[in-house]
């Protein structure tokens, strides 16, 4: 599995998260129990670091970098969707990242909200507490509150994927 330090940075993984073998964790990464990185998922933490809370899942093909300025903090149980790219940004707990949005360097994303799919939430946005925000660029859904458990039920499938892929997963190539 593609686990690098970087110079004096290394990846700090709590012993019960899982890293799929082809994905890959680079520095100043921290990743806090039951927290899981799936195939082709890459977290750089060449600068500032980057933070994963306990059962929090990046999904497949997601990016997760931060700047000098701007770490990337990612609260507990918390969905990263696949392809999603995350830049120096700070999501809560219970969070719905979903997949291919983008969030940008400064960008506040509050516990219990949501970042649509393919949605772009551009320099130092804000996206409140359960709310919800989608298109390009991001905007919050007027009207709506995002149920307190809407993401209980992917991170539960993610934690239950830990056990199942470290006890079935083979190489057969």
């Amino acid at each position: 599995m593609p686990i690098y330090a970087l110079g004096s940075l290394e990846p700090t993984i709590h012993p019960d998260a899982y890293v799929h073998p082809d994905a890959t964790v680079i520095g100043n990464v921290h990743l806090a129990a039951f927290a899981s990185v799936w195939p082709q998922a890459v977290l750089r933490g060449d600068s500032g670091g980057i933070w994963v809370g306990e059962r929090t899942n990046i999904q497949d093909g997601s990016v997760v970098h931060c700047t000098d300025f701007h770490p990337t903090r990612i609260g507990a149980d918390s969905a990263v969707g696949h392809s999603a790219h995350i830049e120096g940004a700070t999501i809560g707990s219970r969070c719905l990242i979903a997949s291919g949005s983008v969030l940008l360097n400064g960008s506040v994303v509050e516990d219990g909200a949501v970042l649509g799919a393919g949605a772009v939430m551009s320099f130092n946005g804000m996206l409140p507490a359960r709310r919800m925000a989608l298109g390009v660029p991001a905007r919050v859904r007027e009207g709506h509150q995002v149920p307190a458990d809407m993401v209980a039920g992917i991170v539960e499938n993610y934690v239950a994927r830990i056990e199942t892929y470290r006890a079935g997963l083979r190489r057969l190539s």
